[in-house]
């Protein structure tokens, strides 16, 4: 029989609050975890600032090493470059995806794998309403995390001389919140479709490292240069936000492809046969 209590928890609560109030540890672990991760890379700022020799440690480097971890033209001798290098091209990136797809794997076909989902159906709502006030917390949780590493960026850089454009910084953060919605909507949507958190876990991430690969060696390897403005991290850095602000074609390529699968998500979820 359905958990009445759960049934009426989830109706007085909704869905949204209760699917936050289900990350009531995680989510300030991961924020807290980005705030020391910028701490670190501002900390090692003075130390870099005063060796120019580290740029040319970066042109070194193997041209597919630069084109990979290394944004376009970055000196690490100023802010803005090293940051780039450092933190936006790589480690940002990754820890905002590994929660995005966690979060979206676990929206739906988490429930289902912990047999709780039928309990949350037997509930007096509807499943597009399910999944998009589960996709609205994943969103909110993105936006959370992207908005304390803007912040983090700029009050712990201020503190050593490492002064960034705070608007710029803040269209990088929406940017790079914009890259994990996408992979994350990916993996919810995925887990609506099949209810497999293996496949939406795996799929997005696989996703995910070709189209960084794709983003990085296009400039150098002919024959993926077609396919690079499809990658999300193109829309994400192509345009190199932190040096010339938000891009608003960008951000609308971004929330288009998120349309997208939500639009795909919310029929296949209402007509799939739920395991019980």
């Amino acid at each position: 029989m359905p958990d009445i209590g759960f049934s009426r928890a989830v109706s007085t609560r909704t869905v949204f609050t209760k699917s936050l109030w289900d990350q009531r540890r995680s989510l300030p672990a991961w924020a807290v975890g980005l705030v020391l991760l910028v701490a670190m890379y501002v900390a090692i700022w003075p130390s870099v600032r005063d060796q120019p020799s580290i740029s040319d440690f970066v042109e070194q480097m193997p041209k597919a090493m630069r084109a990979l971890f290394a944004m376009s033209g970055a000196d690490m001798s100023t802010p803005v470059g090293y940051v780039q290098v450092e933190l936006l091209s790589f480690m940002g990136p990754l820890l905002l995806l590994l929660y995005a797809i966690a979060t979206g794997a676990a929206a739906v076909a988490g429930e289902e794998e912990h047999r709780t989902l039928d309990l949350l159906l037997s509930s007096p709502i509807g499943r597009s309403r399910i999944f998009l006030e589960k996709f609205a917390a994943m969103a909110v949780g993105i936006a959370l995390l992207g908005a304390v590493t803007g912040v983090a960026l700029v009050a712990e850089g201020g503190l050593v001389g490492m002064n960034l454009p705070a608007g710029n910084v803040a269209g990088t953060m929406v940017h790079l919140s914009l890259l994990a919605l996408v992979y994350g909507t990916l993996a919810a949507t995925l887990g609506a479709l099949t209810g497999h958190t293996v496949i939406s876990r795996a799929v997005p991430a696989v996703a995910a490292v070709l189209a960084y690969v794709v983003n990085g060696l296009g400039p150098i390897v002919s024959w993926l240069e077609p396919w690079q403005k499809f990658s999300p991290f193109y829309q994400y850095a192509g345009h190199d936000p932190l040096r010339n602000g938000l891009s608003a074609p960008a951000v609308l390529v971004s929330l288009g492809t998120v349309a997208v699968l939500v639009a795909i998500a919310l029929p296949g979820f209402r007509r799939r046969d739920v395991a019980g």
